[in-house]
């Protein structure tokens, strides 16, 4: 793996072969969509108000993440994070990438749902969403967060490039 981003000038949907599908980001983009809006509506109006608010947002959601998918291959990413993990400072000699794959899908899944804004400004919001989004992983927000940042820096450097980021 020579460390590029990889794109895709058109995902086609399975069933209709229309041009556009990315079940993945429209997958990430409609879970946290709908968890976002369904405890908003919650908060609200109750337990219906809840999965009434999950199904707009979950439409929402994944339009918003079907958006930034376009631009970004989950499984180059998934390869380059899984040859590359070892070497990062944060991550302990004998940590499992079970542990810390899901931390970078959720760092490149973030960018896209907050692009231009910085990771400061929403790591108060990724923080809390965490233990809902993190699947198999046991880290905590604490060691999870430098590869959450890590993934989402990564984003910043390929969109700044144009889409030809380069990372070693």
């Amino acid at each position: 793996m020579d460390g590029k981003v990889m794109t895709s000038s058109e995902h086609r949907d399975p069933m209709t072969g229309e041009p556009g599908a990315h079940p993945i980001g429209t997958g990430v983009g409609a879970t946290i969509g709908a968890m976002v809006a369904g405890a908003a509506a919650g908060s609200v109006v109750g337990p219906a108000g809840t999965v009434i608010g999950m199904a707009i947002g979950a439409t929402l959601g994944g339009l918003a993440g079907k958006g930034v998918a376009e631009s970004i291959d989950p499984t180059v990413e998934d390869a380059y994070w899984r040859n590359t993990y070892r070497s990062r400072p944060y991550v302990e000699t004998d940590a499992s990438y079970d542990n810390y794959g899901p931390a970078y899908s959720y760092g490149v899944s973030a960018f896209g749902r907050f692009e231009g804004r910085h990771f400061e400004s929403v790591e108060p919001d990724l923080a809390r969403e965490w233990m809902a989004m993190r699947g198999p992983s046991d880290l905590s927000w604490d060691l999870a967060r430098p590869a959450v940042k890590d993934a989402w820096q990564r984003m910043s450097e390929f969109r700044t490039a144009g889409g030809a980021a380069v990372r070693s």
